[in-house]
């Protein structure tokens, strides 16, 4: 459907006041969503039920026998527009052409939301909107090749079954990429093995490596390729780096470098500080970026991220992990350190092929994206 303006339903984004807590609307998003809990960074692919999940609107009906739009039995991926041969495939379809399999990590665009001052009002990530899957499916170039882009085509237009209101416009989810797509785009039919969960998008999603998770639509019913760049709201005025509502900003794209720590020792069940013994500790994490493979990763086990240019504490390289052949997942990293008794703040910081590094303090923007601030720890040896 085309997006239209509804009055009265849905308020316009804001920045929280000074001093003012999470609130119900955040709440009841945080209750619906959920992310990665930073233990499970010791799988290497994470588990469908622990990988992060963000649903902007409703998940579709995906029951059998219903006739609804995500129903395996009557579902549909139509291609049209400026193509030479509209196609109309389903998942018999799908599945007979040949598929690849890639390992890729996927991270919420509004991951650290929840970390930055003033607060952008919103779904409130702290780091943890992230995991690592298998998705098989077909490339999409190869489906586009079947259609035929016509001459003038310029965009590709996904739009997902989920429909809904934001920001005042109805409108089903929908997203572009520029043509001709990456050769590693996916349409993908199946996570680690097995159906696409309801949640991830069952039963087709878009994969697109190294981009945030914006770009990945689920339940992905329609390919329209356009002559004009599209100016949907999720591409012109969603997902855009910008400090105030009226400017048109930066698209975000890809992700920009980060490492996590996995929680070493035992937690605080409220606060979840940590707590370890005296002695050797093996700290060990996960580091990714979407420009290329992370080259570093420093460790600080005195740091404070306000406590000046070097995080209040030395800097130490961990021993970083290859990618293994999946040029889109994270890698493994890992440390010794010496725990000695009394309370520790430990920091960790990725640097990428392409010289990005972690900055200690985040730079702002309106609406909470790309928050890759380093990664702090509260630890106490005992």
């Amino acid at each position: 459907m085309e997006e239209r303006p509804l009055t009265g339903i849905s308020p316009p984004g804001r920045i929280a006041a000074p001093g003012e807590g999470i609130g119900q609307d955040e709440l009841s998003l945080a209750a619906r969503n959920h992310g990665l809990p930073l233990e499970a960074l010791r799988y290497e692919v994470t588990p469908a039920g622990l990988h992060y999940v963000l649903v902007h609107y409703d998940i579709p009906d995906t029951g059998t026998g219903t006739g609804s739009d995500t129903d395996a039995d009557t579902w549909r991926l139509t291609l049209r527009g400026h193509v030479r041969t509209p196609l109309e495939l389903d998942l018999r379809d799908l599945r007979s052409l040949p598929s690849v399999t890639r390992r890729v990590t996927m991270e919420c665009a509004g991951n650290g939301r929840a970390r930055l001052s003033p607060r952008p009002v919103s779904q409130p990530w702290l780091v943890e909107a992230v995991g690592t899957a298998d998705w098989t499916g077909v490339p999409l170039r190869t489906v586009l090749a079947e259609a035929g882009a016509a001459p003038g085509a310029v965009e590709a237009v996904f739009t997902g079954a989920d429909h809904g209101v934001e920001r005042g416009v109805e409108q089903d989810y929908r997203r572009s990429l520029p043509l001709p797509v990456g050769e590693d785009v996916l349409l993908a039919h199946t996570m680690n093995g097995g159906l696409l969960p309801p949640q991830h998008g069952h039963p087709l999603r878009l994969i697109v490596p190294g981009w945030y998770g914006m770009a990945h639509v689920k339940w992905l019913r329609d390919i329209e390729l356009v002559d004009t760049p599209f100016g949907g709201y999720q591409q012109a005025t969603a997902y855009r780096y910008k400090q105030a509502a009226e400017e048109a900003g930066e698209p975000v794209t890809r992700i920009a470098p980060r490492a996590l720590l996995i929680p070493p020792g035992f937690p605080d069940f409220m606060s979840r500080t940590r707590v370890v013994r005296p002695g050797p500790v093996r700290l060990a994490g996960r580091a990714w970026s979407g420009y290329g493979a992370v080259v570093r990763v420093e460790l600080s086990t005195g740091g404070d991220p306000d406590g000046g240019p070097d995080g209040g504490g030395g800097w130490v390289d961990a021993e970083v992990l290859p990618r293994g052949g999946h040029p889109y997942a994270w890698q493994g990293w890992h440390a010794d350190w010496t725990a000695v008794p009394g309370t520790h703040t430990l920091l960790v910081r990725a640097t990428d092929a392409s010289g990005r590094t972690q900055p200690l303090r985040q730079p702002w923007n309106r609406g909470g994206f790309g928050n890759n601030q380093v990664q702090a720890v509260s630890v106490v040896c005992r």
